[in-house]
C-alpha cells in the first residue's frame, strides 16, 4: 500500500495505487469534516465512497467549467446524510474549496448538513430519505421525454447513490415501480447495502429481498462487492447498455477503512473519536494533518477534464448547428431555454355554471397546445381531474412511446410529486400532477421539498370541499387548504370561477421560483360578471374587489366557490354597503404593497367576515378581533353536496343570519 511519504512519486504509481490513495484522501476529508463540525455522518460516506469516486473520476459526464451545462449526467445523493462524501468530491472537482469543507454544517457555509440544490454540483436537495430516488426518476423521465423530441443532443444518464434507509421508505418503491414500467434505461442506482442504520443492524427491521422486488418492477439488477473496483466498473458498464433501469446492489461495510470501527452502526450519525481518526489515517497511509489534500490527488481526480471539455465543445457546436433549423430552434427555445411566447387564454361565458376543475381541463388543453414543455398527468383520477383530453391528445409516456406527454402515475401521489420535482430540477419541462385535495397529505413531504428547492411544479387538487358529497368525510378536505398555506414558498390558488382558474393557471406557469397548488371545485360555480382583463389583474395581486364597492360597512373575504356565495349574500343585505373580496392566493396578496393591502382590506372602519368551506384557523389575520369567520371546523358527512350546504350553513340565507347575529351581538 502506498502512503503519503511516497507522494512525490505519485505519478509513477500504478493507476489502481493512485485510485486507492485518492480514495483514502477522500475518506480523510470526510472524517475531518465531521469531526471539526462535531456533527454529521461518518460511516455511510465511507461505505459509499468507492462507487461514488469511481463514478466521478471515470464515468460521469459534465462540464468542469459549468456545473449547469444542460447535457451533463445528473448525480443524486439520495442518502443525503452522506453529504460529507459529495462535498469532498466537489472540493476535488474544484467547485468547492478547503474553506468550504472546513465550515461543514456551519451558518451560511456552502456545505450544509444535507446537500442543497443551490450548491454547484448538487442536483437536488436531499436528506428526507427516499425522495432523492423519486426525484431522480423524474430527472430520468425528463431526459427520456426531451430526447424523444429533440434528438441525441439530449444524451445523459441519471445516477443515484441510495442507502438502506432510502429503500425502507415507501416513496422509493412507488417511484421504482414507475421507473420500471416506463423503462427508464438511463437511470442507474447504486444501493449502498452496508447493513447498518441508526438503531443497529438493518436486519433488525428489514429482510426484504430487494433484488427480487426490483426484478419484479422490471429493473436490471446486479449484486456486487461494493468495495471491489473491478466489479463496480463492470456493473456500471453493463448498466449503461441495458434497456431497463439498473439497480447495482453493492454489499459494503459501514465505516470501511476505519481502524477498529468497521461495521459499527454507531458511526452512522456521529464523528469518529479523534484517536480512531488518527489510527484510521495511519491505516490508510495518510498524514495526521487535518484536511490533507495534495495537489497530486487533485490532478488525478481531474485527469479527465481536458477530454470532458472537448466533449462539451463538440456538443455546443452541434447545438449551434442544429439551431440553424427554425423548427428545432423553436422547440429548443420553448423547452430548454424556457422562452414562452404570449399565451392565448380560453374564454368562458359570464353567468354560466362551470366547475373550476372542468375549467382547468379546458385551460390545460389550450395551454398544452402552445407549450410543448407542459407535461404531466393524474394519479389515476383523469375523469375527475379533467386531464383525460390531455392524455388522449398526447398519449401516455412509456417504454414504447417516449414522445408521450401524459404521465399515468397510477395511485402513487407521493412518488408523483417527488418525480415532478425531479422533472422541474432537470429543466426543459414544466410538470403538472393531479389528484383530490384530500390526498395532498400523501404528497406533503414532496410539496415541502419543492418549496425548499424553488421547483416550478403545478399541482391540481380537485374536489376541494364538503361539496365532494356522497363520498363522505374521508374524501372531504376540511383542513387541507390551511395546511398547504402553512408551507412557505408554496402558492396556494383557490379560484372563484372559470376565469380565475385560467388566470391562476397562467400565473402558476409564470412563477418560476415556487411550486403552485390549484384547489378546484367538483361542483359548478357561476362565472363572475366581469372582464377577463379585470380577473387577470385581480389574480395577479392575490386578492381584489369583485363588487366595486367604496366605503364598505362590511367586507366579505372569500375564496373559491364561496365568492359566489358571498355575492348572493350581498343581494340579501341591501341595507348594508358590502365589498366582496376574492382572495384566490394569500401568498401573492402578501407580496403586495401595504398601501394596496390596506386599501382593499382596511384595518378599521369596516367589519370583516371570512367565508371559506374549511377550517377557520388563520383567517383572524384578516378579519381582526371583532370579525367573523364562517367555515367548517369539523369533518363532513356523506350526503349530496346541496344537502350538506344546507346542513353546514353554506347557503346565502344562513350566512346572512350568521352575519346579522354577529352584528347584533356587537351592538
Amino acid at each position: 500500500m502506498r502512503t503519503y511519504l511516497e507522494i512525490k512519486t505519485f505519478f509513477e504509481w500504478t493507476n489502481e495505487e493512485q485510485n486507492q490513495f485518492a480514495l483514502a484522501v477522500t475518506k480523510g476529508l470526510i472524517l475531518d469534516m465531521v469531526r471539526k463540525a462535531n456533527s454529521g455522518h461518518s460511516g455511510g460516506p465511507m461505505s459509499s465512497a468507492d462507487f461514488t469516486q469511481i463514478l466521478f473520476t471515470e464515468y460521469l459526464n459534465f462540464d468542469p467549467k459549468d456545473p449547469e451545462w444542460f447535457n451533463r449526467d445528473r448525480f443524486v445523493l439520495s442518502a443525503g446524510h452522506e453529504s460529507a462524501l459529495i462535498y469532498s468530491i466537489l472540493t476535488q472537482l474544484g467547485w468547492l474549496n478547503i474553506e468550504d469543507i472546513q465550515n461543514f454544517r456551519q451558518l451560511h457555509s456552502r456545505t450544509p448538513g444535507h446537500p442543497e440544490v443551490e450548491i454547484p454540483g448538487i442536483e437536488a436537495t436531499t436528506g428526507p430519505l427516499g425522495q432523492g430516488f423519486g426525484m431522480a426518476v423524474g430527472m430520468a423521465t425528463a431526459e427520456s421525454m426531451l430526447r424523444s423530441r429533440i434528438g441525441e443532443l439530449i444524451d445523459h444518464f441519471t445516477y443515484v447513490v441510495a442507502g438502506d434507509g432510502d429503500f425502507q421508505e415507501p416513496v422509493l418503491l412507488g417511484s421504482a415501480s414507475m421507473a420500471g414500467h416506463w423503462g427508464l434505461s438511463r437511470l442507474i442506482v447504486f444501493y449502498d447495502s452496508n447493513n447498518a442504520q441508526i438503531s443497529g443492524k438493518v436486519e433488525r427491521s428489514d429482510s426484504t429481498n430487494y433484488a427480487q422486488v426490483f426484478e419484479g418492477f422490471g429493473w436490471h439488477v446486479q449484486e456486487i462487492d461494493g468495495h471491489n473496483h473491478a466489479q463496480i466498473r463492470e456493473a456500471l458498464e453493463k448498466a449503461q447498455v441495458v434497456d431497463r433501469p439498473s439497480l447495482i446492489i453493492g454489499t459494503t461495510i459501514m465505516a470501511k477503512g476505519s481502524a477498529t470501527m468497521e461495521g459499527d452502526h454507531e458511526t452512522h450519525g456521529a464523528p469518529l473519536p479523534q484517536d480512531e481518526i488518527n489510527k484510521t489515517k495511519e491505516k490508510l497511509g495518510l498524514p495526521p494533518d487535518s484536511f490533507y489534500l495534495p495537489l497530486e490527488v487533485v490532478s488525478h481526480f481531474q485527469n479527465r477534464f481536458q477530454h470532458l471539455e472537448e466533449k462539451v465543445n463538440d456538443w455546443n457546436g452541434s447545438l449551434t448547428k442544429s439551431c440553424k433549423d427554425k423548427s428545432f430552434k423553436s422547440l429548443w427555445d420553448k423547452t430548454v431555454n424556457d422562452q414562452l411566447e404570449d399565451i392565448k387564454l380560453p374564454r368562458f361565458e359570464r353567468g354560466t355554471s362551470v366547475a373550476t376543475r372542468k375549467a382547468f381541463g379546458v385551460t390545460l388543453d389550450e395551454f398544452s397546445e402552445q407549450m410543448p414543455s407542459l407535461v404531466g398527468g393524474s394519479a389515476d383520477l383523469e375523469p375527475s381531474n379533467y386531464t383525460g383530453n390531455f392524455a388522449k391528445r398526447y398519449g401516455d409516456f412509456n417504454k414504447d412511446n417516449r414522445s408521450g406527454r401524459n404521465l399515468a402515475f397510477g395511485v402513487r401521489e407521493f412518488p408523483m410529486a417527488a418525480a415532478m420535482n425531479g422533472i422541474a430540477l432537470h429543466g426543459g419541462l414544466i410538470p403538472f400532477g393531479a389528484t383530490f385535495l384530500v390526498f395532498a397529505d400523501y404528497e406533503r413531504p414532496a410539496l415541502r421539498l419543492a418549496a425548499i428547492q424553488n421547483c416550478r411544479v403545478i399541482h391540481e387538487f380537485t374536489h376541494d370541499s364538503f361539496w365532494v358529497g356522497e363520498d363522505g368525510p374521508t374524501h372531504q378536505p376540511i383542513e387541507h387548504a390551511m395546511a398547504l398555506r402553512a408551507i412557505p414558498n408554496l402558492n396556494v390558488f383557490r379560484p372563484a370561477d372559470a376565469q380565475e382558474t385560467v388566470a391562476c393557471f397562467k400565473m402558476a406557469i409564470d412563477q418560476k421560483d415556487s411550486p403552485n397548488a390549484l384547489l378546484l371545485t367538483r361542483q359548478g360555480v357561476k362565472v363572475l360578471d366581469q372582464s377577463m382583463e379585470k380577473t387577470n389583474d385581480g389574480v395577479s395581486k392575490g386578492a381584489y374587489d369583485v363588487t366595486n364597492c367604496d366605503s364598505p360597512d362590511l367586507i366579505l373575504l372569500a375564496t373559491g366557490s364561496e365568492v359566489g356565495l358571498a355575492m348572493e349574500v350581498v343581494q340579501l343585505m341591501k341595507d348594508k354597503n358590502i365589498r366582496v373580496v376574492s382572495m384566490p392566493c394569500w401568498e401573492i396578496f402578501e407580496k403586495q404593497s401595504d398601501d394596496y393591502k390596506n386599501l382593499l382590506i382596511p384595518k378599521r372602519g369596516s367589519m370583516k367576515i371570512s367565508i371559506e368551506a374549511g377550517i377557520t384557523m388563520g383567517w383572524d389575520k384578516y378579519i381582526g378581533s371583532n370579525g367573523l369567520s364562517i367555515g367548517l371546523d369539523h369533518y363532513g358527512a356523506s350526503a349530496p353536496g346541496k344537502d350538506l350546504a344546507e346542513e353546514f350553513g353554506f347557503t346565502a340565507t344562513k350566512v346572512e343570519a350568521k352575519i346579522r347575529k354577529h352584528l347584533n351581538k356587537l351592538l
